[in-house]
């Protein structure tokens, strides 16, 4: 099987509780969910259709057998999921949409955790260098052995190397609990840019690869590395996505927040629908920052990754273009 995206790196357990708008100490009952930002990408790709798998590593426990269970059910390949040492972790947060807070507690993941367990000898090399989309994050690259296995897959798909259509995705990820220092992010992001066509991060993450500076300059930092769509969200202003001859940008799409986590991995996963669909680069960025703003309105990840009618819905309902809807409109008046 070929995959139109293939992702690398955290997965876990979502723990999130059934009580809104109250702290973790006040919750009287929560649900589990399969999270983690790779693994989520890859399901919400696979809603809209494409093939999808994900590399990555459990504990040898129920919990695992959980994830491995979601993953199917989601239509996502588990097959380069297998138990390391440790235990499979999990990920509870407190959901307070009034406030806009949504702090994360990880449990299991120090000093390591399985999915920072994956190790270069252990890869598909082959699968990586013919998936459509190959995404990866910069969590991965914060610890031993999961940061040479990244490096080797990169390496194992140099830029030059692509072929046409397909697209080598660095999520600018960065949580601070998992790293030393800022500098040293900044270090091992500069050993994995040279091979990235795609690179996608807010201010503080977009900082942290490139340094300070407005949206424009980070992303023209991010073109003089190399990469070819340099993504940076703005927050209540939307998204921006450059090129080195194209900018473009898509105004927030607003709902009402219920939990704002899994956005992001939403609009990962339609990004790269839009990008292996050949829509242009507004229509993508339209398309993926309605993605989000659905799984914003809801309560869990995984399981909240919309569908593309969904998503068409409400792009129509806001007065957005449809991707792809102008082609067929121009293909039907050549006929």
């Amino acid at each position: 099987m070929t995959h139109e995206l293939l992702t690398i790196g955290r997965i876990s357990v979502d723990i999130y509780p059934n009580d809104i708008g109250v702290g973790l100490e006040d919750v009287t009952s929560f649900g589990k969910y399969l999270g983690g930002s790779p693994s989520n990408v890859a399901v919400a790709a696979a809603r809209h259709g494409r093939r999808t798998g994900v590399i990555t590593r459990t504990g040898d426990d129920p919990f695992g057998s959980f994830l491995h269970r979601e993953l199917r059910k989601f239509g996502v390949d588990d097959s380069f999921v297998t138990p390391a040492a440790g235990q499979t972790p999990a990920t509870f947060c407190a959901i307070k949409p009034a406030t806009d807070e949504f702090p994360l507690y990880f449990y299991g993941r120090f000093p390591t955790a399985p999915d920072l367990q994956i190790k270069a000898e252990e890869l598909d090399l082959d699968a990586i260098r013919d998936a459509g989309i190959f995404w990866s994050t910069v969590t991965g690259l914060c610890q031993e052995p999961s940061r040479s296995a990244h490096i080797a897959a990169h390496e194992a798909r140099p830029r030059t190397g692509l072929k046409a259509g397909q697209f080598t995705i660095l999520d600018l990820d960065y949580r601070p609990m998992f790293w030393a220092s800022e500098e040293e992010a900044r270090a091992e992001v500069a050993k994995i840019l040279p091979h990235v066509t795609v690179a996608i991060g807010n201010d503080k993450e977009c900082a942290v690869a490139v340094g300070e500076g407005t949206p424009d300059e980070q992303a023209d930092r991010l073109l003089a590395a190399g990469v070819e769509i340099a993504v940076v969200k703005l927050g209540a202003e939307g998204v921006m996505a450059k090129t080195r001859t194209e900018r473009v940008v898509s105004a927030p799409v607003p709902v009402e927040t219920v939990n704002g986590l899994g956005a992001g991995d939403s609009f990962g996963g339609a990004f790269c629908h839009g990008l292996l669909s050949g829509w242009p680069l507004s229509e993508v960025l339209d398309y993926a920052n309605a993605s989000g703003a659905i799984v914003a309105s809801r309560l869990s990840c995984a399981d909240a990754m919309p569908t593309p009618d969904e998503v068409t819905s409400l792009l129509a309902e806001r007065g957005r273009p449809i991707p792809g809807a102008s082609a067929a409109l121009a293909e039907g008046a050549v006929r």
